[in-house]
């Protein structure tokens, strides 16, 4: 019980993340939950389970669902346990849903519940129409940089290729030269698709900007003992979360790159590139915050940059840090030595470690 309440969910938004449009929203049948004023469900911080916040004499309790069906008698196959089993499966997409809410399309439609931009969906046409070209005529150049595929749309050269290989496509697809709009249809589809890969790649970069930031607060504070050994560990942590990252993503790229294998297999592709998405997403948005304070961090000592350095920390060791790893740091916190823990306050006291997250 707290006499403070967690963050609520945001207004419903595009740029939010939230759910949109007019799908099954969050609706109980039990009388309890028309009770209920100022509650909202979440993930807890603490327990990383799925839990509901209300309001309850000036505090916030926190009711996980288990405990929610144990007391209210909620059934599992009842309506009200299929809706909690739903909303469960909501907060991967969303931080936050009350009652009312419509759930994220994520798990009505498969659909993204966020909006794209035009410059995202440019970018991954463009990419495709440029792997078509590298199929057609043997190309080994690889193109990834997102500048440079969207300056190759307005080259005269290039348009007259992609029109080629559209009508190539088409005849290694058995439609026929002259049916090149179907693969153009297809390479649409499966780009929009793709464009929430490239919008996750952009929020990425705000990762590597800051384990980037976090070698540089290395190097300034390299004569700073006590200061550096905090930094070592979050640029360890750092530079494993951005190599998972970048797996994920070379996954993706790899698994698309054959293109006419591709176009061949659209459905199963289209299946495989939302769950890559939906995994990706939900490991992105946990930085959402942390990435909010480093954006604007400037590389220069200050007296809040050892507090930062524990923040991250606190941040990157229960997601990236190794099992074994983890359980020597919470041994060493427990203990009595005269050692003091890489997680100590200003008081040299040990932080109680956060709850340890799976992804």
């Amino acid at each position: 019980m707290s006499n403070e309440a967690p963050n609520p969910p945001v207004a419903i938004g595009k740029e939010t993340g939230s759910p949109s449009g007019d799908g099954a929203r969050v609706v109980f049948e039990s009388s309890f939950f028309h009770k209920l004023e100022d509650a909202f469900f979440h993930i807890s911080e603490q327990s990383g389970d799925a839990v509901l916040t209300v309001s309850f004499a000036k505090n916030y309790v926190s009711l996980p669902f288990r405990g929610l069906k144990r007391e209210f008698k909620i059934a599992d196959d009842s309506p009200d346990g299929h809706m909690l089993e739903q909303v469960a499966k909501a907060l991967k997409y969303v931080k936050g849903l009350r009652i009312g809410d419509p759930l994220p399309k994520e798990i009505l439609t498969r659909e993204a519940s966020w909006a794209l931009s035009e410059r995202h969906t440019k970018i991954a046409f463009q990419r495709l129409s440029v792997q078509l070209v590298r199929w057609l005529t043997g190309g080994q150049e690889v193109i990834t940089d997102p500048d440079e595929l969207l300056q190759l749309a307005d080259d005269p050269q290039i348009k007259k290729e992609v029109n080629r290989a559209f009508g190539e496509a088409a005849e290694r697809l058995g439609l026929g030269r002259d049916h090149k709009e179907e693969v153009i249809r297809h390479v649409e589809a499966l780009a929009h698709e793709l464009a929430y890969i490239e919008a996750l790649r952009d929020r990425f970069r705000h990762v590597r900007a800051m384990e980037d930031k976090i070698q540089g607060l290395r190097r300034l504070y390299g004569r700073e003992r006590s200061v550096l050994e905090v930094a070592d560990q979050v640029a360890r942590l750092g530079g494993r979360a951005v190599a998972e990252f970048n797996d994920s993503f070379l996954e993706v790229d790899a698994q698309t790159g054959e293109i006419i294998s591709v176009l061949r297999n659209l459905d199963n592709q289209i299946a495989y590139i939302r769950d890559k998405r939906d995994d990706i997403y939900a490991r992105l948005m946990a930085w959402d915050e942390i990435l909010d304070v480093w954006d604007k961090v400037e590389l220069k000592v200050s007296p809040d940059k050892p507090d930062l350095l524990r923040n991250a920390y606190q941040f990157l060791a229960p997601r990236y840090m190794m099992v074994k790893e983890w359980v020597l740091m919470t041994k060493l916190q427990g203990s009595e030595g005269d050692g003091v823990s890489q997680l100590a306050g200003k008081d040299g006291k040990p932080k109680k470690p956060p709850h340890v997250m799976r992804w």
